[in-house]
């Protein structure tokens, strides 16, 4: 029953448009629940006792529950059924369950989604009632005991993860990040060591995602072995920044994969070499490295930028002219991918809000409970990520088939045919 409007056009629940929307909800679920035991009961109407009586009636309602739901708090009146049938199997009595409202639902799937993504992006379990109770009209099922068990089964499902089969994927291109979190139950920061993967269809997706306490070769030499016996070819060529234990477990595991350097994370090192001064010079040719029109432009603006710089600032020349070859391997590939790999950018918004859930917690408890959160955010994101540019030709990359000037010009047979 709807309230009496005041004449702010609140009521004593809230607005009118709302207490409208919960009722409407209200009645709509009552109706359905209703029709549920009907058709229980219809169904099973020729099961009878030895006097003729039926074994399954119904049974007035059971008491009210007020459950939380994507319109507010509804107060429910369950339909009660009484049934007599016995399981031949246990001796017990059989029992009506709603698949609509079982007896310990408090609130909706939905609801239930929302509370982890709440907390993944910042929201401290301590917070959902305050935070929830007003918006929704009641507390039931928002208690930080259910996010608790779901950090529980989150760290089930980074279990679950590292040990499934890789063999069945194939990933043509990488991207290698580490990101430090601060772990309150340890003395030590923890790096989480993440690979991402294009697969030969041109989406992106996570491959790893293993802890360390730095961004040492051993680590990730540990986890591409990992991969390596979990059936995960080679790729042909891995994204990522400067950091040398990474290339030296490459280098290791996959010998035969290419490698190319982050221009942001290249960027911004040459820039701290320099005085502010000549930063913003010296940002826009190296621009005018990465985004040359071919190889050998390139080439020619390295050296501009090394005789530009070169006698004042040879330290950060050197940053550029030394990692050459790594810093344009992009160059090698379809012009379409360019964009995607040159920089480690395909995946940094990710790790950004890895970073603002960290800071709101001020650190993981544990280092599986890291890894989880990290895990949980990494798919929630996942799903927003955009496949590479001219999909088709990762699959030509993968066959081995040569590019110049970003332009295909040798095909393998196996392609071509």
């Amino acid at each position: 029953m709807l309230s009496v409007v005041n004449d702010d056009g609140t009521t004593p629940n809230g607005s009118l448009i709302d207490e409208i929307v919960r009722e409407g909800a209200r009645r709509m679920l009552a109706a359905a629940l209703e029709a549920e035991v009907n058709a229980y009961i219809t169904e099973l109407a020729a099961q009878r006792d030895e006097t003729g009586r039926r074994l399954v009636v119904r049974n007035g309602y059971h008491q009210p529950r007020k459950v939380t739901t994507a319109a507010g708090a509804v107060e429910v009146k369950a339909p009660r059924v009484n049934d007599k049938r016995v399981d031949e199997a246990t001796g017990e009595r059989k029992r009506f369950s709603s698949a609509i409202l079982p007896p310990w639902c408090r609130k909706s799937p939905k609801i239930s989604e929302v509370l982890p993504l709440l907390y993944l992006h910042g929201l401290s379990s301590g917070d959902f009632v305050p935070a929830l109770e007003h918006f929704l009209g009641s507390s039931a099922g928002l208690s930080p005991a259910t996010v608790t068990r779901l950090t529980q089964q989150w760290q089930a499902d980074h279990a679950a993860f590292m040990d499934r089969d890789l063999s069945e994927v194939d990933y043509v291109y990488v991207w290698a990040y580490g990101i430090h979190l601060n772990v309150r139950l340890e003395e030590a920061k923890a790096c989480v060591l993440v690979l991402v993967g294009v697969r030969f269809d041109g989406s992106k997706e996570l491959v790893a995602l293993k802890d360390g306490y730095r961004e040492s070769a051993e680590c990730w030499a540990d986890l591409m072995r990992d991969c390596a016996r979990r059936g995960m070819r080679a790729p042909v060529l891995a994204v990522g920044d400067g950091a040398l234990g990474f290339w030296k477990a490459l280098a290791e595991v996959f010998p035969a994969t290419r490698e190319q350097r982050c221009w942001v994370h290249k960027t911004a090192n040459v820039l701290d070499a320099l005085p502010k001064s000549a930063q913003p010079g010296a940002k826009k040719a190296i621009q005018d490295i990465y985004n040359a029109e071919d190889r050998d432009h390139a080439v020619q603006a390295i050296k501009t930028f090394a005789k530009l710089y070169g006698a004042k600032f040879p330290k950060a020349v050197k940053k550029v002219t030394d990692d050459q070859e790594q810093l344009l391997a992009f160059f090698g590939f379809p012009a379409e991918h360019w964009i995607h790999l040159r920089t480690t950018n395909p995946i940094e918004s990710t790790f950004a809000t890895v970073r603002l859930r960290a800071k709101v917690t001020r650190g993981a408890g544990s280092r599986t409970a890291a890894l989880a959160m990290v895990l949980k955010l990494i798919e929630s994101a996942q799903a927003r990520w955009q496949a590479v540019n001219a999909p088709h030709l990762v699959a030509v990359v993968r066959a081995g088939a040569r590019f110049e000037r970003g332009q295909l010009v040798q095909r393998p047979e196996a392609v071509a045919a």
